[in-house]
């Protein structure tokens, strides 16, 4: 009896691997930066600063210091308004970021602080500079000779205090009845006001300036 032949089985062929899709990345969109009017819907932004009596005069005469940087640079109206004692500032449809409309706020406002022109131009031309406000009253309550002797020891005989703590700390300070004013970076102003604090309190200048150097220098190191 013969054998039945064997069955030749075809083998089927092995499945080949799904390709991977190659992954195309996509460019970085390039937008350009939008207008400050193109921001706010169209809409004009408006700032109104006040002026105290005391700063009116000199706003007057430095009047035009003021306006160049404003108008030409930062592409910002401005006037002055008689009547109501205050600068108005508003965007133009050619400027460039809205930011500069708080910029030129904050530099007129420190100028109607006290500040001279030079360092209240810095709040438009560095970022990260700070304007921070407080009085002598929220420190410890003074009266009478007590307080005039604590504004003494804040500036100092011919202002030599409050120059040593703004050269050391690299900030700007105005002294305005009970009202202290500084200007600079968050860091430096908070070296600055602790100083200011321990003369209120009572410290001697001396302690103050051996604390100042030694601060200032930790302060030199971190930077």
């Amino acid at each position: 009896m013969e054998k039945p032949a064997a069955m030749e089985v075809e083998a089927s062929p092995t499945t080949a691997a799904p390709k991977q899709p190659s992954v195309q990345f996509a460019q970085k969109p390039n937008f350009k930066p939008l207008k400050a009017h193109e921001i706010s819907g169209g809409e004009i932004q408006f700032r109104k600063i006040p002026i105290p009596a005391n700063r009116y005069s000199p706003l007057k005469k430095a009047w035009l210091e003021i306006y160049t940087p404003i108008y030409e640079e930062m592409k910002i109206d401005i006037r002055m308004n008689l009547k109501a004692r205050r600068v108005e500032l508003k965007t133009r449809p050619d400027t460039p970021d809205v930011g500069n409309l708080q910029k030129c706020a904050d530099f007129v406002q420190a100028f109607a602080l006290g500040f001279d022109i030079p360092d209240a131009l810095s709040l438009i031309r560095m970022d990260e500079l700070y304007v921070e406000s407080f009085e002598i009253k929220d420190v410890k309550t003074l009266k009478g000779e007590h307080l005039s002797r604590a504004i003494g020891r804040l500036s100092g005989k011919g202002g030599k205090t409050k120059f040593a703590i703004e050269n050391s700390t690299r900030t700007r300070i105005v002294i305005a009845n009970t009202r202290i004013h500084m200007l600079g970076p968050f860091a430096n102003i908070k070296v600055a006001r602790d100083s200011l604090c321990s003369l209120i309190m009572g410290s001697p200048a001396a302690k103050v300036y051996s604390k100042l150097r030694a601060v200032t220098a930790r302060l030199a190191e971190r930077f």
